[in-house]
């Protein structure tokens, strides 16, 4: 190979190392994969679909977290913050989405430093290598990734970055209310009739429930946290009436259970059991929808329940099935996911719903979220795929990681770890999906 062959590859790699760190969204851990990029002195750039950082939290602000202040909160983040006066008050209190939004994010977010490299109202649709789909592999590590986004004008255009990180979560991408996991047939026909998980039953969304019937789908604490608030509002609004539906026979997250380790999630099954049991919510398991129908007094949901095809009428329906990741941007990355839960396959085994909760998933890092495209990670609620076990804190540590592993330091980046008690470490639904965990 002569000098000349050379002259290429070492131009792209000179190249790459002048280039920012793209994150994909400005919620909790985009912020704190800022904060951790700044304290290394790192160049990034976020984008943030929303209008603002931390959209998607904002719209579920009303829900209060199980887990207190202290836990909530990024160490580099609260560094960061504290260097400018801020302060962590009341540490012992578990916040509302909203309170964690405008007393800890949006500070945050208004950094000088943070806040000049945001550019919100700005959807990535694609990620890629410059010039290469994944088919390609001759050079592609020392390629620059290519994102292509969407403006707030409708404006597309590609941008490069040295390494991805893709904090985007999963609040925009829930769970068919089918139980094949396709779409809903006949979904287009009642989109107007169905509700995003966790709407605020009592506040801004009150008109669109009250005196109404009103159907809610899924077996997590969103569900049972919805539930909860519509049993309050049909106490006080006559002609509401509250309908739960779940597919199993029994929702085994929310039930309560005498040694369940959480107070505060043993409570929420509680309350959610004593209003099943005073006829405050009706019970309807064993329920796989197949179908929607548009009728003329509501929605006609149609499935089978005990080997009979049965029709289910009401006239407002809460999705509160879960959420998914969104891989279609990630089309020509190269991935390796579980066949499962779609996490990296390394982290996979590590929060199993089936074995894991939230508070004994092992803390991991860069290891468990490597994908065969070099520099590229999935991180916060998005890395869990389809598995509800999430945490905050967990993805802080995430973050911190691969950070550390992007600057090239491997000896703080292997070095994971997450100090946390017992019990009192789950949110309610902190990322909108269906009793994850913060």
């Amino acid at each position: 190979m002569t000098l000349l062959d050379l002259t290429p590859r070492v131009a792209e790699s000179t190249r790459l190392s002048t280039l920012p760190v793209a994150i994909i969204g400005a919620g909790p851990i985009g912020l704190a994969a800022a904060a951790n990029l700044l304290e290394r002195g790192i160049d990034f750039v976020v984008y943030e679909a929303g209008n603002s950082p931390a959209s998607s939290v904002r719209a579920w602000g009303h829900t209060r977290f199980f887990s207190p202040w202290k836990h909530l909160v990024d160490p580099a983040s609260r560094r960061l913050l504290e260097a400018r006066g801020w302060e962590l008050r009341e540490p012992e209190r578990a916040p509302t989405g909203t309170e964690l939004v405008e007393e800890y994010l949006k500070p945050l977010s208004e950094v000088e430093e943070i806040a000049s490299r945001i550019r919100t109202g700005v959807e990535v649709i694609g990620v890629t290598r410059e010039g290469m789909d994944r088919t390609r592999t001759n050079n592609r590590a020392a390629t620059p990734f290519a994102l292509r986004i969407r403006t707030a004008e409708g404006q597309v255009e590609d941008v490069s970055a040295r390494a991805v990180i893709d904090a985007s979560g999963t609040y925009l991408s829930p769970n068919s209310l089918s139980s094949s996991g396709l779409e809903l047939l006949g979904m287009g026909d009642i989109g107007d009739r169905v509700t995003a998980a966790l709407p605020d039953v009592l506040g801004r969304d009150r008109a669109l429930f009250a005196g109404r019937r009103v159907t809610v789908v899924g077996a997590g604490h969103s569900a049972a946290n919805t539930l909860l608030s519509l049993v309050k509002l049909a106490r006080d609004e006559p002609g509401t009436s509250v309908t739960w539906l779940i597919r199993n026979s029994q929702a085994v997250r929310v039930s309560s259970s005498p040694d369940d380790e959480l107070i505060g999630r043993a409570n929420l099954g509680s309350r959610v059991d004593r209003a099943v049991a005073r006829d405050e919510i009706t019970l309807l398991d064993r329920f796989e929808i197949i179908r929607a129908n548009r009728a003329t007094d509501g929605v006609e949901l149609v499935g089978h329940r005990n080997g009979e095809l049965v029709t289910h009428a009401t006239d407002v329906v809460v999705n509160a099935t879960g959420f998914r990741p969104n891989l279609d941007m990630l089309r020509e990355i190269r991935l390796d996911l579980d066949e499962v839960v779609e996490a990296p396959r390394r982290l996979a085994p590590l929060i199993d719903p089936n074995v894991h909760s939230c508070g004994t998933v092992e803390p991991h890092g860069f290891r468990e979220l490597t994908h065969p495209e070099s520099g590229f990670f999935i991180v916060g609620m998005k890395s869990y795929g389809r598995a509800p076990t999430f945490l905050l804190a967990t993805g802080y540590e995430q973050v911190r990681s691969v950070t550390a592993w992007l600057a090239g330091d491997m000896a703080s980046a292997s070095n994971v770890e997450l100090v946390l008690p017992t019990t009192g470490v789950c949110a309610t639904d902190s990322s909108g999906g269906g009793g994850c965990c913060s």
